[in-house]
């Protein structure tokens, strides 16, 4: 839930930026906004084939894996938060294909029980993953090959756009890091090895109309059987 400007109201929206649509109808797909509602998680995945976690303006409450927060963490209000958490808890338990964008990453992550790195440029002293306000930066990334990143973007290396200023920490439960930034090796992409299709980016693919990893997702759902090449790759732990 954000607040926006309506005319001669300020209100409070349940919406995504429209790229996340687009990006669903570029690759033939169909997308449904699901407002928070935190008591029916499991309800409201009720006739969908996938479940997509987008970014957003703020940030993971650090409580929620034992962190104080950062004087630069900027916790979502709490409603969406909850419902993200909720929803990611469904689609896991329900083995429903997963992509979780920049923060939708993070959720994934620290449902998990991961954790997060609250403010990158405290680690990198640079803060080339979210450079400028309003703008993606551009960055390249080196992904593990044989990953389901890999195939999704349909390389092993590639520019991406990006605009965050948290990464992953500790990678959670039965996840895997399968996508670093070049140059400071950032984990910019974790998966679950063992799912047909549970995979997290850092980076915004919905900005990038060449990108293929929304439509990698809607091929899970066309062809489910070409998830179990999943099963072929496994990283050197």
């Amino acid at each position: 839930m954000e607040v926006m400007n309506s005319g001669a109201w300020v209100e409070e929206t349940a919406g995504t930026p429209n790229a996340y649509v687009r990006a669903i109808q570029r690759a033939g797909g169909r997308a449904v906004i699901l407002p928070p509602d935190p008591e029916a998680p499991v309800e409201a995945l009720e006739g969908l084939s996938a479940l997509i976690v987008t970014g957003a303006a703020g940030d993971t409450d650090p409580a929620r894996y034992g962190a104080v927060a950062h004087a630069q963490t900027h916790p979502l209000r709490a409603p969406r938060e909850e419902f993200e958490f909720a929803l990611v808890a469904a689609a896991l338990d329900a083995s429903l294909p997963l992509l979780g964008v920049c923060r939708g990453l993070q959720v994934l992550n620290v449902a998990r029980g991961g954790t997060l790195v609250q403010h990158l440029p405290d680690v990198l002293g640079h803060s080339g993953h979210a450079e400028t306000d309003g703008v993606y930066s551009e960055h390249r990334v080196r992904l593990a090959p044989g990953s389901l990143a890999a195939r999704a973007v349909g390389a092993e290396l590639a520019t991406v756009k990006s605009f965050h200023h948290q990464g992953v920490g500790r990678v959670g439960d039965g996840l895997v890091a399968s996508a670093w930034a070049q140059g400071d090796d950032i984990v910019e992409a974790i998966e679950d090895p063992d799912a047909p299709f549970v995979l997290g980016v850092l980076w915004h693919p919905e900005e990038d109309p060449a990108s293929r990893v929304v439509a990698a997702l809607l091929d899970a759902i066309r062809a489910p059987a070409l998830g179990s090449a999943q099963e072929e790759w496994r990283p050197d732990l």
